[in-house]
């Protein structure tokens, strides 16, 4: 059995030591809960489970907090971070002015994967939202994840628990890969249940805009809504691409210092990435790739990969194959996935990209974010 501390031998004279609070996901032990929210509460670094990734977590109103949640991970200060809150009644807190639409889908898709923009209040320090007059704001559904803010007594800060731009953690070992040593503790309340982020939902234009597709489809919320809002646009899965903005859905602000600030996490064009070179391939071109080396192969979808590779001449193959053919169970294994792949020394990852299709939007955006697109040589 697992010790619920630990601490590394190795570990540098500066590194923190990073505790291991083991707790049950649905009926935590409030003792663990409450030694965890005297952390943030001190504004310390705690990593917790929610039902989408492992998240990092501060006192969203204290800007020292936060700016340590930068600092562990190595993410750009234009990053903005999503705050997450345990009621409504202390999300109303965090925003400023909410419109009709935000009372409207909060009690009804919360508690859930649904992250909504607004303006943003004076309690949520500055720093959250990259100096932008607006905040992301969730209710996890998670246990755990709502006992910590509750206890904490504090909207809690969370981006992913991972190095800046790496795979997303979906289990306490996966936070420890990265940031062991440089948190205050990780409450390991096994795996994720759904394994993709949330739908990140831009309340503040004329149209709802989805700033980054999830489990909450479009579809799902224009249902609640009873009108159109606007949907994600999908990377271009063919080549690299820099992101647009446009009147309806802005995705990158110039703050004027430099820097461009986003109004939603996760919308970098390289993020997600693994270790090890990864490349993205549509499922009719597998037959262009040179098998050198030791590749592994990701396949997302139902794909006739098998028969596309007898046409052809090569009698290489990967060392490694994994399908994920139902979207789902590939959500929740996705970033699992790429974290395997890594412990397995390969020279390459190639991940087929699933059927752009509006049931594998979540996936296809995380997959087209983790890899580039595949050279073929001529």
């Amino acid at each position: 059995m697992r010790s619920p501390t630990r601490t590394r031998s190795d570990m540098k004279t500066n590194e923190k030591v990073t505790r291991i609070l083991i707790v049950d996901r649905d009926r935590p032990d409030a003792a663990l809960i409450d030694c965890a929210a005297s952390i943030i509460r001190r504004g310390g670094l705690v990593a917790f489970p929610t039902e989408t990734v492992y998240g990092l977590g501060a006192n969203a109103s204290d800007p020292r907090a936060v700016a340590a949640i930068f600092e562990a991970k190595g993410r750009p200060s234009y990053n903005p971070l999503i705050v997450h809150v345990s009621d409504l009644e202390m999300a109303w807190s965090c925003v400023s002015n909410p419109p009709a639409v935000f009372e409207r889908l909060a009690p009804r898709f919360w508690p859930g994967p649904l992250t909504l923009v607004a303006s943003r209040s004076d309690r949520i320090a500055a720093n959250v939202s990259a100096g932008l007059a607006t905040v992301a704001v969730r209710m996890p559904a998670n246990a755990v994840a709502r006992a910590l803010v509750e206890h904490s007594g504090v909207p809690i800060a969370a981006p992913s628990a991972n190095r800046s731009n790496r795979v997303s953690p979906t289990t306490a070992e996966h936070v420890l890969k990265d940031l062991n040593g440089l948190i205050d503790a990780v409450l390991d309340g096994g795996p994720c249940a759904l394994g993709v982020e949330s739908t990140v939902l831009d309340l503040t234009g004329s149209i709802p805009a989805i700033l980054r597709p999830g489990p909450i489809s479009a579809q799902a919320i224009e249902a609640e809504l009873g009108f159109a809002i606007r949907d994600f646009e999908p990377l271009d899965s063919s080549r690299e691409q820099a992101f647009k903005k446009s009147d309806h859905q802005e995705q990158l602000i110039d703050v004027g210092r430099g820097d461009i600030a986003m109004k939603s996490p996760g919308t970098s064009a390289v993020h997600y990435a693994p270790r090890t070179r990864a490349t993205r391939i549509e499922a009719e071109r597998i037959g262009s790739i040179e098998w050198t080396g030791r590749v592994g192969l990701l396949v997302l979808g139902d794909h006739p990969i098998d028969l596309l590779l007898e046409r052809t001449d090569r009698r290489e193959v990967p060392a490694v194959r994994i399908d994920l053919r139902d979207p789902v169970a590939a959500a929740e294994a996705f970033y699992r996935t790429l974290h395997e792949f890594d412990e397995l020394a390969l020279d390459e990852i190639v991940i087929v990209l699933p059927p752009d299709r509006r049931e594998w939007l979540a996936v296809r955006d995380r997959a087209s974010r983790a890899a580039r697109p595949y050279q073929i040589k001529t």
